[in-house]
């Protein structure tokens, strides 16, 4: 039977386009009938004519339509697909430009930080909106493929408001396995692997040829100057704790606390141009291609014709789930039990199969302790920001920002909050949840050169440690 697939956020021009592309080069969804919607409609109309042109001049007999209503897009859909950017370009800056006046330097802003956490709350609300909707109107078993970032935090919220089954997708862990292949030298179809933690905090926890062992080619390769420029932050943090992950130096240097937090740490390791570790790579990419596109449309000049799918896990997810032949793949689903040693509830990306019985994430069991030490500093993060964004917090705005890695690494507490205070007024127009409310102010206390501490008395025990500390004191003076 044709299958109905809504996309949501269908005006992101070029990922919806390597999407459609991979859906519609898969024999068994040729003749479905994708409904695009998004709430840009010229965007919108220009998706809908080259989604067009791509059945015309490829043959093929399925259906395109396009609307800027959500619920007509998902009613009846078997499958939905968020690519959504809530804000778009004009948000983002805000997410870039406010934390770098306080210092805080982001490469990405878009998964973890002040960017990534107000990227979050605007976008958690919708993702919610989108499961209810789908619950009511959508085919029962009906699944989300979820794409938007921030992918973690965004996918534990989901996975505490949806009643729909859903799974978030990226393409990290694909990626990296074509550069770990050549640095190794072993074709990538050959390499057995297992990966666990969460998302853009991936760790090879297992790397094989043939039953070889890959790690010891792979750490003798880091250590020459030649790889470790290519990436300085994941060949660093690879050589310190053990394990290769997922997710490149400009992101990864977000992530943690030692490679953007001063000017020492930047020129060391984030020097490189672009995604190498530059600051507002991914902001100065999105500005120059929206003035580029602002000039023609984008898909004017574009091929449509459909040759091979792209690594992107969709079409196959999709394939798997009509066809009933199993696809493993990695997935961002709720933690129950997956990885023993991360929160339950929370986000983890893990191996994952889908088949005509749905979506199916499997048991890693614990990862290396620090291991899960690294992802834990950013599921504190994760879950803070959920939680802000589904009840409407501020001070859960506040503690989200103080426990990110870089963030505490650079700002006083009270910078952390002046600094939130002036995202949270920016970005109000996409924040609707937080209509009336404001972030507290805590004013600075000053404390007059002639103030003495109050006289508190103690506890009798206390007292007694007291007396001893003074008496250390006196004999080492």
């Amino acid at each position: 039977m044709p299958k109905k697939i809504a996309m949501i956020g269908a005006g992101s021009v070029v990922f919806t386009k390597t999407l459609l592309s991979d859906m519609m080069a898969t024999p068994c969804l040729q003749d479905s009938e994708w409904a695009l919607m998004s709430r840009t409609a010229p965007k919108l109309k220009r998706m809908e004519a080259f989604a067009r042109r791509m059945l015309k001049e490829n043959r093929l007999p399925g259906k395109v339509s396009a609307t800027l209503d959500r619920r007509e897009a998902l009613q009846g859909a078997d499958f939905v697909v968020v690519t959504i950017q809530v804000g778009g370009l004009e948000a983002y800056t805000f997410d870039y430009e406010i934390p770098m006046k306080y210092g805080v330097d982001q490469c990405i802003g878009d998964s973890l930080g002040p960017g990534g956490v107000f990227r979050g709350l605007r976008t958690v609300p919708v993702l919610a909106d989108i499961a209810r909707d789908m619950a009511e109107v959508s085919k029962p078993g009906a699944v989300m493929l979820q794409y938007a970032n921030p992918m973690a935090a965004n996918c534990l919220a989901l996975g505490r408001a949806a009643r729909v089954p859903f799974v978030g997708l990226c393409h990290g862990v694909q990626t990296t396995l074509d550069l770990i292949a050549g640095y190794v030298g072993v074709p990538k179809e050959e390499i057995t692997y297992t990966c666990g933690g969460i998302n853009h905090m991936d760790w090879f926890l297992r790397l094989e040829h043939e039953g070889r062992d890959l790690y010891p080619k792979l750490r003798e390769v880091f250590e020459k100057p030649e790889y470790y420029k290519n990436e300085k932050v994941r060949g660093e943090v690879f050589r310190q704790f053990g394990y290769f992950m997922t997710e490149s130096t400009g992101h990864l240097s977000e992530y943690l606390p030692w490679f953007r937090k001063n000017r020492k740490a930047l020129d060391l390791y984030c020097d490189e141009p672009a995604f190498g570790g530059e600051s507002g790579a991914y902001y100065k990419y999105a500005k120059a291609l929206a003035a580029k596109y602002a000039k023609h449309d984008p898909l004017e000049f574009e091929s449509a014709r459909i040759e091979s799918r792209s690594v992107e896990y969709c079409s196959y997810i999709m394939e798997a789930v009509v066809t009933g032949r199993p696809f493993r793949f990695m997935g961002n689903v709720r933690n129950d039990g997956y990885i023993t040693n991360l929160p339950d509830g929370c986000c983890v990306e893990v191996p994952t199969f889908a088949d005509d019985a749905g979506v199916h994430p499997t048991r890693i069991g614990a990862l290396p302790p620090q291991l899960a030490a690294c992802c834990m500093a950013n599921i504190n993060v994760q879950i803070l920001a959920g939680e802000a964004a589904l009840a409407a917090d501020t001070e859960a705005i506040v503690h989200a920002c103080a426990l990110d890695p870089l963030t505490a690494a650079v700002l006083t507490l009270k910078e952390v909050r002046d600094m939130c205070s002036e995202m949270l007024e920016a970005l109000r127009p996409w924040l609707p949840q937080f209509e009336g409310k404001r972030i507290r102010s805590t004013p600075t206390i000053k404390i007059p050169k002639t103030c003495k501490p109050v006289a508190v008395p103690l506890d009798p025990a206390l007292a007694i440690n007291k007396r001893f500390g003074d008496l250390i004191s006196r004999k080492t003076d």
